[in-house]
């Protein structure tokens, strides 16, 4: 079976979105890496990434979240135009862009620090975060799902299974170091979810902006 006939203007619609998410989340990963040096005071064995986004360079972490969100809404119209036409895939691409929108109220709202009073902003960052984990992650369940069906998308299903699964174990690690085995490094488990799920991110980027060399 030949390859199907890619239209020009699709060429270019995977290529511009494809680069912009590249680019947005590679941000949103560097700017996190430079956090653990301007935030030494914090831990990373025993604070979460979004504690970062209070205090001194605060802003920092507040950019890494709106690159994100960048990164989410490219890969959002990316693969509207562009990914897989079944519906799970077709779901999974509305809830990437229900996760850039829950990534700006995680930047705006900052949470509230362990051990101090409850405000508004510390719930709706809260609220935020677990529309964003849900929907990500559920996101990346659905999108793997539907690659299958295309053939522009069927030979990257495999590479999008193997981070699929790493995403999963590190959801149940975040679980059970926050939940189960008290004292043990939820830090490091929660950098290792955000370490996935950037990952996934990047490789579904590069195919989309590959697409229109394929």
């Amino acid at each position: 079976m030949s390859p199907p006939v890619i239209p020009a203007s699709t060429e270019r619609s995977a290529t511009f979105f494809g680069t912009a998410a590249i680019g947005c989340v590679a941000y949103a990963a560097l700017a996190l890496l430079l956090m653990h040096s301007l935030r030494p005071d914090l831990a990373p064995t025993s604070h979460m990434i979004s504690e970062y986004a209070v205090g001194a360079f605060g802003w920092v972490m507040q950019s890494v979240f709106v690159g994100l969100s960048l990164g989410c809404a490219a890969l959002f119209v990316g693969l509207a135009r562009n990914g897989p036409t079944a519906v799970v895939a077709r779901l999974g691409v509305v809830l990437l862009a229900v996760a850039s929108i829950g990534l700006i109220v995680s930047a705006i709202h900052p949470m509230d620090l362990p051990g101090t009073p409850s405000t508004r902003s510390g719930e709706l960052h809260d609220l935020s975060f677990f529309v964003n984990v849900g929907s990500i992650v559920l996101a990346i369940v659905l999108l793997t799902a539907g690659f299958g069906s295309d053939l522009r998308w069927r030979s990257y299903r495999r590479t999008s299974v193997v981070l699929l699964s790493l995403i999963a174990l590190a959801f149940v690690l975040q679980l059970l170091t926050l939940l189960v085995l008290k004292g043990t490094p939820y830090g490091l488990a929660n950098r290792f979810f955000i370490s996935v799920i950037l990952a996934w991110m990047i490789a579904t980027a590069i195919r989309l902006r590959n697409l229109a060399r394929r």
